[in-house]
């Protein structure tokens, strides 16, 4: 864990945050900015600053728990698709130096643009 750190301090109950999955090695909760309902930020509960550093065990564990969420979007919210987004390193834009995947549920006319689509091809 790092002191500094806000989603340390989420996983050890120090900041709030709405949770949507946790188990004894992953947490998963709203992003507080979100670009779509229910965006999703899901972290390892240990402190690993990026995609460089995560053990591949805790990023697999990690994926998995990624695919559960992104299931019960699509059952449980009639969600149609997913983005999983991620950055590595502030060069590309990591705001948070602590590894986090995005997970941004999409339907059908959402007008959400984080991908250049296909000529011909529209959301």
């Amino acid at each position: 864990m790092s002191k500094s750190c806000i989603f340390c301090e989420i996983v050890k109950g120090d900041s709030p945050c709405t949770k949507i999955y946790e188990d004894e090695h992953v947490l998963a909760f709203l992003d507080i900015n979100p670009v779509s309902e229910n965006h999703t930020l899901i972290i390892p509960k240990g402190h690993y600053v990026n995609l460089y550093d995560i053990p591949e065990a805790e990023l697999k564990h990690l994926l998995v728990s990624a695919k559960r969420i992104a299931l019960q979007f699509r059952n449980d919210h009639d969600v149609q698709g997913v983005n999983v987004l991620h950055a590595s390193g502030v060069e590309a834009q990591q705001s948070v130096l602590h590894f986090h995947l995005h997970i941004v549920p999409r339907r059908i006319g959402d007008r959400l643009d984080h991908f250049l689509l296909p000529e011909g091809l529209t959301t």
